[in-house]
């Protein structure tokens, strides 16, 4: 036998309140619903589509600029990244919900879809 098979079980730690008290301040009931199975994946999907430092510059240049739209032709020179590697973080961003694209000319413009980062924020807060 090892010593610390012969050693008794301790009882608690000095200073710490037995398992009854403790179980009944650990086991409060909730006070609102929580998130989902669904409504955590879309938050998800929306988080992960923030979670690159890229797409949130890129989200920041877009709502910088007037009226919250930018054209990629604005944004790619200011991001130091190419042309091919911004449009797929603003492809990411708009399948998201996050910004719209619109396409005039040979030139795609994007906007802030109206209340997205906002609905997004109370999603967050409210979980």
């Amino acid at each position: 036998m090892s010593f610390l098979e012969t050693q008794p079980a301790p009882t608690g730690a000095p200073g710490r309140a037995s398992t009854k008290e403790t179980d009944a301040a650990c086991c409060a009931p909730a006070t609102r619903d929580a998130i989902g199975a669904d409504a955590a994946e879309g938050l998800a999907r929306s988080l992960k589509a923030l979670a690159d430092p890229a797409r949130l510059r890129l989200v920041s240049m877009v709502a910088a600029h007037a009226d919250a739209e930018a054209c990629v032709c604005d944004l790619t020179e200011p991001l130091g990244l190419s042309q091919p590697t911004v449009s797929h973080h603003l492809k990411v961003l708009v399948e998201a919900g996050l910004l719209t694209r619109d396409k005039r000319g040979t030139w795609a413009y994007y906007r802030l879809v109206p209340g997205a980062l906002e609905s997004l924020a109370a999603r967050i807060t409210a979980v």
